[in-house]
């Protein structure tokens, strides 16, 4: 190491109460030793449970390096013995699933509905990428050249760097890395700072336990803006797998290009959600309302946008502000719905969202305020808030605003419809609710979106499916084949099986 740690740890607690203020390099976990450290705090209770250290240049050079060395060992392994390793990392999960709850919950003030689906979401993917090591070889073809055949192989890519967000941090990071590790990967994780643990030192620890060996699984915690760009760029690195804002995941794929890495980007989204006249009005309002408040709407592939006909207009926004005002909100720790936003300066943003909104001429039908928490009026809890006359044009509208926020727009036939779905520089997700499935197909496949759902809300991922956006909303696909490619490079064998004429 590049610094001197403190005392080393070995089979590591994943419990709240942990020591997590340590990073993991080369099999070993080191103390914070005379780096700056980072304070994590819990959303709901605004209370500092742990620290973690600001990792360096010199911690990313270091990762990078073990991370090498453990990859060239790792990728002549069976194809059995690297799937055993991400199982094993799939049972781990199953037997530390209340560690793992209360994990999330502690970090990114994740209500049970929330912590239940992406320990689900997770478990599926590591459960998906347990296949990979025997599906992604290679096949036959044919060739031009009498007496020859072509061989086509998949071989590792070679070293991995993930980088994942706050707000399904567990989920977005180990959807990346046990497929890399199943593919004969090296890792290299960056977690996210308000999330160190959850998208990152917990599944260090998860790959530790599971067997994994030394260095194949790093993970340096660090500022973005002090070893992102490191991370990203760094000269050994082969696929950067990033989640995050379009804003910030532009000059992450720019620093992943200028070291001739692939560049795997989920980026944001601005999801619209398309209710025609002849929906069933019941079910279309309790998805809806899933769709913009699950986990207080702080999902890339949440509604950013209700487009609903005229004619249903006005029985659709009644609805939603009943379901809004249904929901309890406050900390997760008292078992509500809607919990609190991940820090202040992302609840300030939603707020001043709402506010200019309202100013530019919609109508606060509920919410706008936070939630007054065991006594304290400054919580990062923010009211499930539903605007009406809202304009595709208004702040809340055309902005990714992650947040509870539900703006409701008019519309008056399909066409239109499609032109204000259309009517952004994202592409990522997208719902359509009618009692006409050809109708609904129609408008889906009109709709400029990686991923568009019919009678159903926005928030889905299966691990065996392609997950991923058009547009600004990234580059590449997770999941299934898909994220097989992308973790993997094609090489090409060919045999001349007999004697071949030159005309040399």
């Amino acid at each position: 190491m590049a610094q001197t740690p403190q005392t080393e740890r070995s089979e590591p607690s994943l419990s709240v109460d942990a020591d997590w203020n340590c990073l993991y390099v080369d099999g070993d976990w080191h103390g914070p030793g005379d780096r700056d450290t980072i304070s994590v705090e819990d959303p709901s209770t605004r209370a500092e449970w742990t620290k973690v250290p600001a990792g360096t240049t010199a911690d990313v050079d270091d990762a990078y390096a073990a991370a090498k060395r453990a990859q060239e060992r790792w990728a002549e392994k069976s194809p059995d013995r690297r799937a055993e390793v991400v199982q094993t990392v799939y049972a781990l999960m199953d037997e530390y699933e209340d560690e793992l709850m209360e994990l999330l919950v502690a970090e990114s003030g994740s209500a049970q509905i929330k912590s239940d689906l992406e320990l689900q979401t997770a478990a599926g993917s590591v459960a998906e990428g347990a296949t990979y090591p025997s599906r992604a070889g290679g096949d036959i073809r044919d060739s031009t050249i009498e007496g020859k055949e072509s061989l086509v192989k998949r071989e590792p890519a070679g070293i991995v760097a993930v980088i994942p967000p706050w707000n399904f941090p567990l989920h977005l990071s180990i959807r990346a890395v046990a497929p890399a590790v199943a593919l004969g990967n090296g890792v290299v994780i960056k977690p996210a700072s308000d999330t160190p643990v959850t998208s990152g030192l917990v599944i260090a620890k998860l790959f530790e336990l599971a067997g994994a060996p030394s260095g194949l699984v790093n993970c340096v915690p660090g500022r973005g803006s002090e070893i992102g760009d490191r991370v990203a760029g760094h000269p050994d690195v082969d696929v950067v797998a990033f989640t995050g804002s379009t804003e910030v995941g532009r000059h992450v794929a720019k620093q992943a290009v200028d070291s001739l890495a692939f560049p795997a980007m989920e980026l944001g989204g601005n999801g619209p959600n398309v209710v025609l006249e002849d929906a069933d009005l019941d079910n279309t309002l309790s998805g809806s309302a899933f769709g913009s408040f699950a986990h207080q709407g702080q999902v890339c592939i949440s509604i950013n946008r209700h487009l609903v006909h005229e004619s249903i207009y006005d029985e659709f926004v009644e609805g939603l502000v009943e379901k809004a005002e249904m929901l309890p909100a406050g900390s997760v720790h008292d078992g509500n719905i809607v919990g609190p936003i991940i820090n202040e300066s992302q609840r300030d943003q939603i707020l001043r969202f709402v506010e200019e909104t309202v100013e530019q001429g919609a109508t606060l039908e509920t919410g706008g305020e936070t939630v007054t928490v065991d006594g304290v009026e400054d919580s990062l809890v923010v009211e499930p808030t539903v605007l009406s006359d809202a304009t595709n044009d208004m702040t809340v509208a055309c902005n990714e605003h992650f947040g509870p926020v539900a703006p409701v727009i008019p519309f008056s036939d399909d066409e239109e419809a499609v032109e204000l779905a259309n009517d952004t520089e994202y592409g990522l997700a997208a719902s359509v609710w009618s009692g006409d499935r050809n109708r609904a197909e129609d408008v889906a496949d009109a709709i400029d979106a990686g991923m568009v759902h019919i009678n159903d809300q926005p928030i889905n991922e299966e691990p065996n499916v392609p997950f991923g956006g058009m547009k600004a909303s990234g580059i590449g696909r997770f999941h299934g084949d898909a994220i097989m490619r992308e973790l993997t490079e094609t090489k090409w064998i060919s045999v001349q099986r007999e004697p071949r004429q030159f005309p040399m």
